[in-house]
C-alpha cells in the first residue's frame, strides 16, 4: 500500500535534490571546488531531511478538500516563476509597523516565505528559523533550542523580541522565549520576518539584537480542508485543518495538531530520557465590511517532556483580538488586545504560572505630502507565580509586573529617493522605571534595487552605515 501522494506539478524530494545538484555542477568549473560544495550541500541536505523524517521518511500524506493543494491557496504562482521586480515587491510589516515593499525597508531584514517553509520540510518553528542567515539556531535536546542573533547563544538568550501575529511571547523569568511551546500549524504560516539590529522605538523591550515576527495566513486564504501526516524512526506527527465562510463578510478556520518525538541519542548510541509529546488546537476568524476589519484567534496546547523521575508538563492558552479601521481622511487606526496563560511544571526544579494581559493602539496618518506619522501606546500586566524548589528559587516567587509605553515616529520624504525617520519611545516598567529609546534613520534609495541607510539608535554603541542591495532568491532547494 502506498501512503505518499505528490500534488500535480509539485516536485518530489528526489527531483529537488537532483535539480540542485545540476545547478551546482553548472556553477563550478573546478572539480575540487565542485566536490567541496557538493559535499557541504549534501551534509545540509541530510540534516534537513533528518528534520523532516527523523532519519527515515516512512509516511507522508497531504490531502486537501478544497479542490487544490493547500499550499497553493492564495499563491497561484511559485516564487521561482516570479521576476526579480516582483520578488522585490514582497510586502513586509515589521520594520515600520506598516505594509511596505521589502526593497524599501531600511533595515537588515530577511524574509522566510511560505514557499521556503514548504520546500524546507522542517516540522517546527525553531527548525524553520535555521533558514534565516542572521540567526544562530542550535538544538540542545529533544525539546530545547538555543536561538539568538549576533552570538552569545544559549537556551536563556534574551535579546530577541519574538511575536506571533502581534502577540509577544516571552517569559519574565529570563526575558527570553521557551521555544518548546511556540507552535502553530506550519501550513498556516504566511511568512516570518527576521530583523537584525535594535527595533525598540516601535517594538519596545527585548528588541535589542533583532525582531522575529511570525505572521499567519488570513482565514479567507485557508478555506477547505487539510490533513497532513508524517512519521519516521524518531518523530511522528499529524495535523488537520478546516476553513469555511460565515455569511458574506466573515470566514473562519479551526485546526488541531500533535506530535511525538523520541529520545535524543548520545554519540555512544545510548538514549537520553527526554522524549517530547505535545498536542495543540486553535482557531481564527476574520470579518471585514467597508472600512472595518476584525480578527479573533486563539490557541490551546498541552504536552509532556520526559526526564528521570516524574515527567515535565507544559500547557497554556491564548486569545487575541484585533480591530482595524480606515478613517475618512485615509489614516488608519488599529487596536489590539490579548490574554496569554502559560504553565510549566518541572518536578524537582521549579514551576511557573504566567498570565499576561496586553492592550495597545496605534494611529497612522499623513501630514501634507512629506510627513507620515505613526503614534500609539500600550499597557501590559503580567502576573508571574513561581513554585520554588531546593535547587532553584525566585524571590519573591509571586510578583505582578506592569509595562506602559508610548511612541511616535515621523517619516519625512526629503526627496523622492531620500527619507529621514525620527522616532522615540517612552516606556516604564517594574524593574528600571522610565526608559527612553530614540531613533534616527536616513535612507537613500540611489538605485531601484539598492538602498543606503544610516541608523542611529539608543541601543547602538555608535552609528553605522549599511548598504542593502535587494537580494532575493528565485528558488530554494533542499
Amino acid at each position: 500500500m502506498s501512503y505518499s501522494q505528490v500534488p500535480r506539478g509539485q516536485a518530489t524530494v528526489g527531483d529537488l535534490i537532483e535539480q540542485q545538484m545540476q545547478t551546482l555542477r553548472g556553477q563550478y568549473d573546478s572539480s575540487s571546488d565542485m566536490a567541496s560544495v557538493i559535499s557541504s550541500h549534501t551534509i545540509n541536505t541530510r540534516m534537513r531531511l533528518r528534520a523532516v523524517s527523523a532519519r527515515v521518511l516512512a509516511l507522508a500524506v497531504t490531502l486537501t478538500c478544497a479542490g487544490a493543494p493547500a499550499y497553493a491557496v492564495g499563491a497561484p504562482r511559485e516564487l521561482a516563476e516570479m521576476s526579480l521586480e516582483e520578488l522585490m515587491n514582497i510586502e513586509v510589516t515589521s520594520v515600520s509597523k506598516k505594509t511596505e515593499r521589502l526593497s524599501d525597508a531600511a533595515a537588515a531584514l530577511f524574509v522566510i516565505t511560505r514557499e521556503d517553509i514548504r520546500r524546507s520540510g522542517y516540522t517546527s518553528i525553531p527548525e524553520i528559523l535555521r533558514l534565516a542567515p542572521n540567526l544562530q539556531v542550535a538544538r540542545v535536546d529533544s525539546s530545547q533550542y538555543a536561538i539568538t542573533a549576533r552570538g552569545f547563544n544559549s537556551t536563556t538568550a534574551n535579546k530577541l523580541l519574538v511575536l506571533i501575529d502581534g502577540r509577544t511571547v516571552y517569559t519574565p523569568l529570563f526575558s527570553g522565549v521557551f521555544w518548546d511551546v511556540q507552535d502553530t500549524l506550519l501550513e498556516d504560516i504566511e511568512r516570518i520576518e527576521v530583523i537584525s539590529g535594535p527595533g525598540g522605538t516601535l517594538w519596545g523591550s527585548n528588541a535589542v539584537n533583532g525582531v522575529i515576527n511570525i505572521t499567519t495566513r488570513r482565514s479567507q486564504d485557508t478555506t477547505g480542508g487539510l490533513v497532513s501526516l508524517g512519521a519516521g524512526t524518531a518523530e511522528r506527527g499529524a495535523g488537520v485543518r478546516y476553513g469555511a465562510t460565515l455569511g458574506e463578510d466573515a470566514t473562519f478556520r479551526i485546526y488541531g495538531k500533535g506530535f511525538d518525538r523520541e529520545n535524543t541519542t548520545r554519540g555512544n548510541g545510548t538514549d537520553v530520557e527526554d522524549s517530547w509529546k505535545k498536542g495543540q488546537v486553535g482557531f481564527r476568524t476574520d470579518w471585514g465590511r467597508g472600512s472595518d476589519a476584525l480578527t479573533l484567534q486563539g490557541d490551546g496546547y498541552t504536552g509532556t517532556i520526559a526526564q528521570v523521575g516524574d515527567d515535565k508538563s507544559i500547557s497554556g492558552a491564548n486569545l487575541l483580538g484585533r480591530w482595524n479601521r480606515t478613517l475618512q481622511d485615509g489614516s488608519t487606526l488599529q487596536v489590539q488586545g490579548y490574554f496569554d496563560r502559560t504553565r510549566r511544571i518541572f518536578p524537582g526544579i521549579f514551576g511557573e504560572l504566567l498570565d499576561t494581559y496586553d492592550i495597545e493602539a496605534q494611529h497612522r496618518f499623513q501630514v501634507g505630502a512629506r510627513h507620515e506619522i505613526v503614534w500609539g501606546g500600550g499597557y501590559r500586566m503580567m502576573h508571574d507565580a513561581v513554585t520554588n524548589s531546593a535547587v532553584l528559587a525566585f524571590l519573591p516567587n509571586v510578583r505582578p509586573l506592569t509595562r506602559i509605553n508610548g511612541f511616535v515616529q515621523n517619516s519625512i520624504a526629503l526627496h523622492e529617493r531620500l527619507t529621514l525617520t525620527l522616532g522615540v519611545k517612552f516606556e516604564t516598567n517594574s524593574y528600571t522605571g522610565l526608559e527612553v529609546q530614540p531613533n534616527v534613520r536616513l535612507a537613500w534609495k540611489f538605485r531601484d534595487d539598492a538602498l543606503l541607510w544610516w541608523p542611529s539608535r539608543a541601543q547602538c554603541g555608535r552609528p553605522r552605515v549599511w548598504i542593502v542591495t535587494s537580494f532575493l532568491r528565485t528558488s530554494r532547494r533542499f
